[in-house]
């Protein structure tokens, strides 16, 4: 965005309004914000499609609530003392760099970068996110104006909600807890929420607005919402060439700012670069942390066959590991929760296909150690619940997970010492990405 535009963004807004300044909702309040969510079973309504029924909610994310600029201390940051008092937003003179990522070698091989779902038609560019960034924030994106897309993905605990069920903009509870939204560009099927139901990304992002439980407008309100604030004008016009707002639009950046929160600078990523093999001890991991991510790796816990996707290795041959970045499934799965899933079949509802019944889409693992509470239901407010289910407490349900069942065609059980599941939990902890967590590029925008 050019200076002159940011410096009309940063005037407009009071004349725009004709005197909304005075009340923080009505000009998008910022900072207490729900859209990733998972509207539910019954849920529908992608761009131009029906409103969907009352949701379940499985996003996350709501950022630090700290401006990104706008002291006026000469540091390139938006605005001075006299602009910022009639903006609604603060952003920076120079747009940020969403587009182009400094990404390590581990993000830029063939394996991983066939993993991403990003459509020729909606790349992530640097004007692109910065709408998706102001529209994620935004409340006025909700019927009364309380919720956004970051009130249930607060990017302090990775973009997700520290509730079991997220909480809509009249109180009304989600059907489900609300999912982690770091590195989905690269979940290569490129379907979202818990069910699946989405298609794409784009489809996604208009779900949750939509849904008379977390957000609770049409598609036509949302537009008028959009059309009417004055701040939005320069945004489109930079993203898309001109100020038109449309519901497409929207969906498409929103999406290009989700997709550009990639999670590459834990502790995890910064030891693989220095060792150069992953299955090497990294040198800036304690000796619990090492031993966790042999665990992990390795054919006792057997963590990694399934959240560290990797082409099925040859007879014989240890695994070609030509992934080593994205710590997520590549398919739902059944991970037997419950015997029977008939009080929520998750991707089996959506398809109707019985063999899906209990499926579910698996979250990333990156951050994990503050996405909880974990599950589709929140059931497990712990890691170390987690692990211990996976341990000893896999239910029999007809379509369990192949890679969950032993020679014997039952549940397997790891019997792993409560010394093993430390380490592995604290190897889980490498992967909290801090840098994502407070980059300013990714936080609230409104003032206040």
């Amino acid at each position: 965005m050019t200076n002159a535009k940011i410096k009309w963004v940063a005037l407009v807004c009071c004349a725009a309004l004709t005197g909304a300044c005075d009340d923080e909702d009505s000009i998008g309040g910022g900072g207490d914000s729900s859209a990733m969510t998972d509207g539910g079973p019954d849920s529908g309504g992608g761009p131009g499609g029906p409103p969907p029924e009352p949701g379940d909610g499985d996003g996350d994310g709501d950022g630090d609530g700290e401006s990104d600029s706008g002291d006026g201390d000469g540091d390139g940051d938006s605005g001075d003392g006299d602009s910022d008092s009639h903006s609604p937003i603060e952003l920076p003179d120079s747009l940020y760099n969403y587009a182009n990522p400094d990404l390590p070698a581990h993000f830029r091989t063939a394996a991983v970068e066939a993993l991403d779902n990003t459509p020729n038609n909606n790349p992530v560019t640097d004007a692109g996110a910065t709408l998706g960034r102001v529209l994620f924030y935004d409340t006025a994106l909700s019927q009364n104006e309380t919720i956004s897309c970051a009130s249930c993905h607060e990017q302090s605990t990775g973009f997700s909600d520290t509730l079991d069920l997220s909480e809509g903009f009249e109180g009304g509870l989600t059907g489900r807890n609300s999912m982690g939204l770091s590195n989905s560009r690269y979940y290569a099927p490129g379907h979202f929420f818990w069910d699946e139901r989405a298609a794409t990304l784009e489809e996604q992002v208009l779900m949750p607005i939509q849904d008379s439980v977390e957000m609770g407008l049409t598609l036509e309100e949302l537009v008028a919402r959009v059309s009417e604030r004055g701040y939005y004008g320069p945004l489109f016009a930079d993203a898309f060439g001109d100020e038109q707002v449309t519901s497409d639009r929207i969906s498409r950046a929103l999406a290009q700012f989700v997709r550009a929160m990639v999670s590459y600078q834990s502790r995890f990523d910064q030891g693989l670069e220095q060792a150069g093999d992953v299955l090497a001890p990294f040198a800036n991991f304690s000796d619990v942390e090492n031993q966790g991510k042999a665990l992990f790796l390795g054919g006792q816990a057997r963590c990694g066959v399934c959240h560290l996707v990797n082409a099925p290795p040859q007879p014989g041959q240890p695994p070609a590991l030509n992934n080593q970045a994205i710590f997520m499934f590549d398919r739902p799965s059944n991970n037997g929760l419950d015997a029977n899933t008939s009080d929520d079949e998750g991707v089996g509802a959506v398809t109707g296909n019985p063999q899906q019944s209990g499926q579910f889409k698996i979250p990333s693992l990156r951050n994990i150690t503050l996405t909880g509470p974990y599950m589709h239901d929140g059931r497990f407010e712990t890691l170390a619940e987690v692990l211990d289910h996976y341990n000893t407490g896999i239910e029999n349900h007809p379509n369990l997970d192949p890679v969950l069942r032993g020679p014997d065609n039952q549940p397997v059980q790891l019997n792993l010492d409560p010394g093993q599941l430390a380490a592995i939990e604290a190897f889980l902890g490498t992967l909290t990405d801090d840098a994502l967590l407070t980059d300013p590029k990714f936080s609230d925008p409104f003032v206040g």
